[in-house]
C-alpha cells in the first residue's frame, strides 16, 4: 500500500500529476479542492461557508478541512493505498496528519510565482461537469467549449489577480513550514514542475522509486479529452454524497474519476 501527499502552490499540477500517479498505480486521488468545489456547486451547507472563503481568495478554516479529509478516508475504499492534494497546508494540519497516517513520501512541486500566475489566470472549468482546461497548453478543441459535454468553459470564482495574491501570501507564510516538518522526517522529494506533465511524472516516480511512467495507448502529450464516461461517474457520483459527509462519494474524487485537464 502506497500513500502519499503532494504539495504546491495552486496551478503547480498537483491535480494532473496525482491522477496519473493514481490511475496508474490503482491509488485513490483524494482532491481536497475539488470536494470543497463539489459543496460549492451544489449548495450545501458547507458550500456556502467556502464560496465566501474562495471568492476573498482566504484558505478555509483548519476545523473544516480536517473534518472532509478524515471523513472522506473513512471510505476506506483505499485498497492499494491513496494521494492526497490540497492538505495539509499549514503545520496544525501536519500535526494532525502525521498523528492519524503512516505516509510514505511528500511530494513537492516546486514553480516560480511567476509561473504560477500564468498557469492561474489561462485555467478554466467546464461549468457543467467540472473538467478543468488550460488555454495555455490544453485548449479544449472548440474555443469556451468543454471537450467532454460542450458545457460551457467559466474562470473559476478565485482565479483573480487579488485573489491569487492572497493565496501565494498564504502559501508561503503558512504552508513552506510544513514542508520543513515532513523535510525532518525525510519524506520530502522537491520536483521542477515547469517542465512538461509527463517529464515531472517521470520525475516524481525516479525520485520515489516507482516503476517509469508510460503513456497510455492512443493518448500522447496533447490535449486530448477524458473519457466521457469517466467524467460522466464523476457527476453522478457527487450527486450521490451523503449529506452528512459534506463532499462527494469516494468515486467522485478516485483514480477513476478521469484525469483533468489542467491544474
Amino acid at each position: 500500500m502506497r500513500k502519499y501527499v503532494i504539495m504546491g502552490v495552486q496551478g503547480s499540477g498537483k491535480g494532473t500529476q496525482s491522477a496519473m500517479l493514481a490511475e496508474d498505480l490503482d491509488l485513490v486521488h483524494i482532491a481536497v479542492g475539488d470536494i470543497f468545489r463539489w459543496n460549492v456547486q451544489n449548495h450545501t451547507k458547507i458550500g456556502a461557508q467556502v464560496r465566501r472563503t474562495m471568492a476573498s481568495g482566504e484558505l478555509v478554516s483548519d476545523d473544516l478541512v480536517e473534518g472532509v479529509v478524515k471523513d472522506r478516508l473513512t471510505g476506506h475504499d483505499w485498497n492499494y493505498g491513496f494521494i492526497v492534494d490540497g492538505f495539509p497546508r499549514n503545520e496544525r494540519q501536519a500535526e494532525f496528519f502525521l498523528e492519524s497516517y503512516d505516509i510514505d513520501g511528500v511530494i513537492h512541486l516546486d514553480m516560480p510565482d511567476s509561473e504560477v500566475r500564468r498557469r492561474v489566470m489561462a485555467r478554466r472549468l467546464c461549468s457543467n461537469c467540472g473538467m478543468d482546461y488550460n488555454l495555455i497548453n490544453n485548449s479544449p478543441k472548440v474555443t469556451g467549449c468543454c471537450d467532454v459535454c460542450g458545457g460551457e468553459l467559466v474562470k473559476r470564482e478565485d482565479d483573480t489577480e487579488e485573489a491569487l495574491a492572497v493565496r501565494l501570501r498564504e502559501y508561503h507564510s503558512k504552508t513552506n513550514p510544513v514542508l520543513d516538518i515532513f523535510r525532518r522526517k525525510e519524506y520530502v522529494v522537491t520536483i521542477d514542475a515547469t517542465k512538461s506533465k509527463e517529464e515531472v511524472q517521470q520525475a516524481i516516480r525516479a525520485a520515489l522509486d516507482l516503476p517509469p511512467y508510460r503513456p497510455p495507448s492512443g493518448r500522447g502529450s496533447g490535449a486530448e479529452p477524458a473519457d466521457p464516461k469517466a467524467a460522466d461517474s464523476r457527476v453522478a457520483a457527487g450527486s450521490a454524497a451523503p449529506a452528512a459527509a459534506g463532499s462527494p462519494a469516494p468515486a467522485a474524487t478516485g483514480a477513476r474519476a478521469g484525469a483533468r485537464h489542467a491544474d
